[in-house]
């Protein structure tokens, strides 16, 4: 419920190209990459007279599994139907889709209950970067694609953006998809209706919302219009319709009115076969195959690792490769005799002092790693390539430098800032940049004389008994030291001198 007069109500569509060899129907390469217009082409995507559709049987699989996965039933009997309408990217003059049986009814991901999941082929793609006139790319042309409804629960844009962000996180976690939302392989359709009443309002689509902040800006913008209307009387302009999203001017647009189900005239596919998928799936099977889940991870990360909500939280829903790179870390951090090329499987219990080792990891790599690509959050290949630099092992070997004190805080973020653009050793970085941490006494005890002299008011101040004060004789040893001193153990000569 939103704040104030006003009901605001989101239902969502989401688009997802399955990651699959070959197309849907056809045996041309399924390649979210390649960039040279229609080369990846068949006459089946094309229609061509005398062609005949064939199911991708994996795609049927990638949909079923991401059903099993979000609790929803999976249907026995599917079929696939016609979708007809015009459109100079659909070169088949209709679309094969789902309408009455979908694969998938039901469920629930991130607390929003799902309407259904079904399958479908992808459209063309149009370009109309060339003046006067555009063109049609036909490589994205029966591309399998996955459709997920939600029910209209959605209240805020950033519920939105929190769900669309977890169904993308799922899809990789599967390996059903990549779902990078800047290549066009997951797209965000948002139907919004606001009311002053319990009944919804007129609902008004946005379609093809390309990235996470353009979900929430989109979505934001068009409450903000439709309220406003509500506000000055103007509620019959508010009709039901297709809008679009135009990042120039930062508002959406009308496109045209919305079509009814009716308006596509929706009828079985005769070229392709009726599915019973209960005999051609074990599904009993693919469930317990599934691997362990983003929100199955929260949980384990919480009990296993003893990490704060915070943290458990942003490791399991940011990217699928962050939980498999803490667990590659705290495997270099207790398990010495680990085979390096042997997948993780820590599971053992973990005691108070582990835990607060990987409380330390998971910190440098919540405020370091992730902040380091953060505006890249849909590119798994930076991810990657991040990875490669800043392997696991060196980041664990960056962990027992802190915990040894051979490193303090600030050094270990400098060594990391150093690592993602050039790679290298941390421990060669921390000698050849001097970031080791000073820890003799002879050294410490002189900038503390120094320390003293300089603030004679706080150190009367401390041994008057204000306890705070030590703290800001440790803060000027650090600024003196450049960083390099142990905090620590400049406290501990600090009271010893000061008594």
């Amino acid at each position: 419920m939103s704040e104030g007069k006003y009901k605001v109500t989101i239902g969502l569509e989401v688009h997802a190209e399955l990651k699959t060899a070959t197309k849907m129907f056809s045996p041309a390469k399924n390649d979210a990459d390649e960039d040279r217009p229609n080369v990846n082409v068949h006459p089946v995507d094309l229609a061509h007279p005398g062609t005949l559709p064939v199911i991708n049987k994996q795609a049927v699989e990638h949909v079923i599994r991401v059903g099993l996965a979000v609790d929803g039933t999976i249907a026995n009997f599917t079929e696939f139907d016609r979708k007809n309408y015009f459109y100079p990217d659909i070169p088949k003059g209709y679309q094969i889709s789902q309408f009455a049986y979908p694969i998938v009814t039901g469920g629930k991901l991130n607390g929003i209950e799902l309407t259904r999941i079904h399958l479908e082929e992808d459209t063309g793609t149009s370009k109309h970067d060339r003046g006067n006139y555009s063109l049609v790319d036909f490589n994205r042309a029966g591309v399998p694609l996955m459709e997920l409804v939600t029910e209209p629960v959605i209240h805020s844009a950033q519920e939105a953006v929190s769900f669309a962000k977890m169904l993308q996180l799922l899809l990789r976690c599967l390996g059903a998809g990549d779902a990078n939302m800047e290549k066009g392989e997951m797209r965000v359709e948002a139907n919004i209706s606001v009311s002053d009443t319990d009944t919804l309002g007129t609902k008004v689509e946005i379609k093809n919302l390309n990235s996470f902040k353009v979900v929430e800006k989109a979505i934001e913008y068009e409450v903000a219009r439709m309220t406003k209307l509500l506000e000055e009387g103007k509620g019959d302009e508010i009709v039901q319709e297709t809008r679009g999203w135009d990042e120039n001017t930062a508002r959406t647009f009308s496109q045209r009115k919305k079509e009814s189900s009716d308006d596509y005239r929706y009828f079985p596919e005769p070229d392709l076969p009726k599915l019973m998928l209960h005999d051609l799936f074990n599904l009993d099977e693919l469930k317990v195959a599934l691997p362990e889940l983003p929100w199955e991870k929260k949980i384990e990360f919480k009990e296993k690792y003893g990490l704060k909500e915070l943290d458990a939280d942003n490791f399991t829903t940011s990217n699928i490769l962050w939980p498999n790179y803490l667990d590659d870390v705290v495997n270099y951090l207790f398990e010495e005799n680990r085979d390096p090329k042997q997948e993780v499987k820590n599971r053992r219990e973990y005691s108070d002092v582990e835990k607060k080792i990987i409380q330390l990891a998971a910190n440098y790599i919540s405020s370091d790693l992730i902040g380091i690509v953060k505006q890249s959050e849909d590119s798994v290949d930076i991810l990657r390539t991040l990875f490669v630099k800043i392997t696991p092992a060196k980041f664990a070997k960056i962990i027992n430098m802190v915990n040894e004190g051979f490193i303090g805080s600030r050094g270990a973020k400098d060594i990391l800032a150093i690592m993602a653009t050039d790679g290298g050793d941390p421990e060669t970085i921390a000698t050849e940049k001097g970031l080791k941490q000073e820890s003799n006494a002879d050294a410490i005890n002189a900038i503390i004389d120094q320390i003293i002299a300089e603030h004679t008011t706080v150190v009367e101040e401390y041994k008057a008994g204000k306890e705070a004060s030590i703290q800001f004789l440790i803060g000027q040893g650090m600024k003196l030291s450049k960083g390099s001193a142990n905090p620590q153990m400049l406290k501990e000569l600090f009271i010893a001198k000061l008594g």
